[in-house]
């Protein structure tokens, strides 16, 4: 299928230094059921104590490219490096401590992610969040598995397990034992609120949470009758009898807040004046609306009551 589409399939470990990417990756390349023959470009981004042994790779048709620095990663490097070795696929082990766009904004056309995997040394790992919360979020974010290396009993799961929801529901987590015991995290992630009820009320802490859910499925909430806090907002270029709800959320750090908002129906959103809280209470829908110019939720009022401004204007995930 890929061949049809003419991708080049791109498989991107990132974590910080010392992490455990450069052993994964070796590992993997020695494994014939991954490395079987095909031409394979292996981008690295750090170099750490770790070294790659190219002499135990199943196959010798893997071909090394380190990177000096951020200035070597060009859309042009990355064509040039591909086509002088006639590779058919591409391996990245990626600095941590630059950001994913850097190299998104990079990548030819073409060149799609096919997996996402980030490592981390257990034992280091809340210190990292601690102290540089905008890489952490950055490598968590888009992550299918999150693998927490060196891992012992003694750690707290539950902390890491929660670090990482703040970035994503979706992204898998691993948790590998000194000896090479893997066990996978079953802890569960019940929503905070009733999906059931005839009315989902979204509490003031909750409203994050229930955004970032919504926007990944919003076939869920279809018809759903919701109510939370909210401001409203009088924007032009929306469609008549339609006003923005939302709120700002935080994502990771104050340089991250953004206004996560929707559109709104109402005929008498014409009638709106400056910025106001309420307490809304709308049914959403997954349509068409000209406001975004392709398919999104769309909240139809239902009613609402002034209120005062919540204790935490800004919404996070934690």
């Amino acid at each position: 299928m890929a061949e049809k589409r003419n991708d080049v399939p791109v498989y991107l470990f990132t974590g910080f230094l010392e992490s455990g990417k450069t052993k994964f990756i070796q590992e993997t390349l020695e494994d014939k059921r991954f490395n079987n023959g095909e031409r394979t470009l292996l981008l690295v981004c750090e170099e750490g104590e770790e070294e790659y042994e190219p002499d135990q790779f199943a196959s010798p048709s893997v071909f090394i490219r380190v990177l000096d620095g951020l200035e070597d990663l060009t859309r042009q490097n990355l064509r040039t490096w591909l086509s002088e070795n006639s590779c058919e696929r591409v391996v990245i082990e990626y600095n941590g401590m630059w950001l994913l766009d850097e190299l998104y904004n990079a990548l030819p056309e073409g060149w799609v992610v096919y997996q996402e995997f980030m490592f981390a040394d257990a034992r280091s790992f809340i210190s990292y969040n601690d102290n540089m919360r905008q890489l952490v979020y950055d490598k968590l974010k888009s992550a299918e598995l999150a693998v927490f290396n060196r891992y012992n009993d003694g750690i707290d799961k539950m902390k890491l397990h929660k670090i990482v929801r703040g970035a994503s529901r979706r992204c898998d987590i691993a948790y590998e034992y000194v000896g090479g015991k893997v066990s996978y995290d079953d802890i569960e992630d019940p929503l905070p609120f009733d999906l059931n009820a005839d009315v989902v009320e979204i509490g003031d802490d909750d409203y994050a949470v229930w955004y970032r859910d919504m926007s990944e499925e919003p076939k869920k909430y279809e018809n759903k009758v919701l109510r939370f806090k909210c401001r409203y907002l009088k924007r032009k270029k929306i469609p008549a009898g339609s006003f923005i709800v939302g709120r700002h959320v935080m994502a990771c750090c104050a340089e991250d807040i953004q206004f996560a908002g929707l559109i709104c129906k109402w005929d008498g959103a014409d009638d709106i004046v400056g910025d106001s809280w309420h307490i809304l209470t709308a049914r959403i829908n997954y349509k068409f609306n000209m406001a975004y110019g392709r398919k999104g939720p769309v909240l139809t009022f239902i009613s609402d009551e002034p209120c005062d401004v919540p204790e935490n204007p800004v919404a996070t995930f934690y």
